[in-house]
C-alpha cells in the first residue's frame, strides 16, 4: 500500500478499504491509502489512553531531546518531504521547501518551550484568610490529544498538533488530510525513532464516515481541528466535554489606507492572495482601499494579477499559483466567480481555466456582499477589491461578516494602526503586510466563525495542559 497507519499492536495490512492518492498536477494515481476502521480506532485509543503515565513521566529535558531529534530528522529528509508535499498537495515546490523549513522551526520552538514549563507561584497571603500560605501552580498534561489536520500544510500543521503534545507530555492521535497522508506518517516515524513511546504515537488514515469516532470517543481530553468552518463546528458539537481547539479560516481582509506604500501593498497582496492558488486559510480574499488611492492601487493589482504571478507547474521554482487540490474545488471557485459576475461583479483580470484543476489568478470588483464570493471563504486564487470613503469606513468594511482570523493593514499612521488594533475583531493584525503572514511561535487563531483557541507553541502547550495548585502552609 502507498501508506499505512502507524498503529501499535495492529498488523500493517489491517484495513477496511482503500483510497487513491492522486497528483493534483498530473492527475497520476500515486497509489492507495490503507484506511482503517472502528476496530483499529478503538485499539489506537486504548493504546494512547494507556500511555498517558509513560508520557507524563518523561522529564522536560527528555521531551526536548525528542523534539530536537525530530527537527534534525525532518531536515535530513527534506527532499523526500518536499516531494511528497508537491505530489500529494500540488503545492508549488518553493512553498513546499518553506513548509519543511517551518516544520523544523516548529519542532525546535516546541523543544525550547518543553524545557520551561509555565509553573507559577501565587502569594495567597494577599488576603487575610491566606496568611502564611503560598500557592504553587504546576501544569500537567491534560491527556490524549486528537489532531485533525488539513491537506494544505500536510507537514507543518501536523507538527503544530504533535509538537506541543510531546512538549506537554500528551499521547496523540492524528488524522491527516485525506489527499496528503505521507508527511504525517513520516513525522510520526521520526517521533518514535527519537524515543517517543510508540503507544502514544498514532496516525490514522480514515474514511470521512469513520472520522467522527475520533471526536465522540470519551477517552481523549483535547481535540485540535484545522479545516473548514462547517466541519469544525460539527466537531465541536460532537466532542462532548472535551476541550476543542478550532482553526477555521475566513475571508481575510487587507486594508490599504491613503498613506500606504502602494507598490509594497500591491506586491504583497498579489502574493498573499495567489500563493498556492489561495489554498491558505489566511489568504487575502478582500482588499479594502481608501478612495484617494483606489485608482492607483487598482492599476497596480491588475498589472500584477495579469503579468507577475507565475501560475502552472508546481515543480517550476518560479510558480506561485499551482493547481487546485481537486477538480471539485476548482468547480466551486468558478461557480462563485460566475455567480458574482451574474449579479454585477466586474472581473478586472484573470480567471481562465486550464484543464480540470488549474485556474488563473483572478481579481474582481463590485462584488455584492451577499454573494458566496464575498461572505464565504473562497480558498482559491481570487481576490476582490472594494473602496472605502475613509479610515473608519475601511475598518468597518474589513470587520464585516462572521470571520475573525487575521487582517493586514498598510499604513504609516500610528493612530490608525492603534484604531485597527482596538476595533478589528480578529485574532491577529499584521502591519504593512498581508494577513497571510505567520511565524510559528506567535499566538495564532481566530474568533467568531474563525475558531477557538490558539496555536503557536507556548500557547498550544497551555491549551494541552491543566493547572493544578498546591497550597503550601508555613508552620
Amino acid at each position: 500500500m502507498y501508506a499505512q497507519s502507524i498503529l501499535s499492536g495492529q498488523p500493517s495490512g489491517a484495513c477496511v478499504e482503500t483510497r487513491a492518492v492522486v497528483d493534483p498536477w498530473t492527475g497520476e494515481r500515486l497509489g492507495d491509502q490503507a484506511l482503517v476502521g472502528p476496530q483499529q480506532i478503538d485499539a489506537a485509543m486504548a493504546a494512547a489512553f494507556g500511555a498517558r503515565a509513560a508520557c507524563q513521566a518523561l522529564p522536560p529535558w527528555r521531551r526536548a531531546e525528542i523534539l530536537h531529534a525530530m527537527a534534525t530528522g525532518v531536515a535530513a529528509r527534506k527532499d523526500a518531504l518536499v516531494g511528497a508535499i508537491v505530489r500529494e498537495a500540488g503545492k508549488p515546490v518553493r512553498f513546499a521547501r518553506g513548509e519543511v523549513d517551518r516544520c523544523v522551526d516548529t519542532l525546535t520552538f516546541a523543544a525550547e518551550e518543553a524545557k520551561r514549563p509555565a509553573h507559577e507561584v501565587v502569594d495567597l497571603g494577599a488576603v487575610a484568610a491566606g496568611q502564611g500560605r503560598t500557592g504553587l501552580v504546576k501544569r500537567y498534561p491534560a491527556g490524549v490529544v486528537v489532531g485533525i489536520a488539513p491537506f494544505n500544510f500536510p507537514l507543518n500543521l501536523v507538527a503544530h498538533k504533535i509538537a506541543p503534545a510531546i512538549a506537554a507530555g500528551c499521547p496523540w492521535i492524528i488524522k491527516p488530510g485525506d489527499p496528503t497522508p505521507t508527511p504525517a506518517l513520516i513525522l510520526a516515524e521520526l517521533a518514535v525513532a527519537a524515543g517517543w513511546p510508540a503507544d502514544a504515537a498514532h496516525v490514522l488514515l480514515l474514511s470521512r464516515g469513520h472520522a467522527p469516532l475520533l471526536v465522540s470517543d470519551e477517552r481523549p481530553a483535547i481535540v485540535s481541528f484545522t479545516g473548514s468552518d462547517r466541519v469544525g463546528w460539527a466537531v465541536k458539537a460532537q466532542a462532548g466535554r472535551k476541550r476543542v481547539l478550532l482553526e477555521l479560516g475566513g475571508a481575510a481582509p487587507a486594508i490599504v489606507l491613503a498613506d500606504a506604500d502602494l507598490d509594497l501593498a500591491a506586491e504583497r497582496i498579489a502574493f498573499g492572495a495567489f500563493a498556492y492558488a489561495g489554498q491558505v486559510c489566511i489568504s487575502v480574499q478582500r482588499v479594502v482601499v481608501a478612495a484617494a488611492v483606489a485608482d492607483a492601487l487598482r492599476e497596480r493589482l491588475v498589472a500584477r494579477t495579469t503579468h507577475e504571478v507565475p501560475w502552472g507547474d508546481p515543480w517550476d521554482d518560479a510558480t506561485v499559483s499551482g493547481p487546485m487540490v481537486g477538480e471539485d474545488h476548482a468547480d466551486r471557485v468558478v461557480a462563485w466567480w460566475e455567480e458574482a459576475e451574474g449579479r454585477g461583479a466586474r472581473r478586472l483580470a484573470g480567471g481562465a481555466r486550464e484543464g480540470a484543476r488549474l485556474l488563473a489568478p483572478a481579481l474582481h470588483e463590485a462584488v455584492p456582499h451577499d454573494c458566496d464570493l464575498y461572505r464565504r471563504e473562497l480558498f482559491g486564487p481570487g481576490v476582490l477589491l472594494e473602496v472605502a470613503r475613509d479610515t473608519d469606513h475601511a475598518l468597518a468594511l474589513a470587520d464585516e461578516g462572521p470571520w475573525g482570523l487575521q487582517a493586514g493593514i498598510f499604513t504609516s499612521d500610528v493612530q490608525a494602526l492603534m484604531q485597527a488594533h482596538d476595533r478589528l475583531a480578529v485574532g491577529g493584525i499584521i502591519h504593512d503586510d498581508v494577513p497571510t503572514f505567520r511565524v510559528d511561535h506567535m499566538p495564532y487563531g481566530g474568533i467568531a466563525q474563525s475558531g477557538l483557541g490558539r496555536e503557536g507553541l507556548r500557547y498550544a502547550i497551555a491549551e494541552y495542559t491543566e493547572p493544578r495548585m498546591l497550597a503550601l502552609r508555613q508552620r
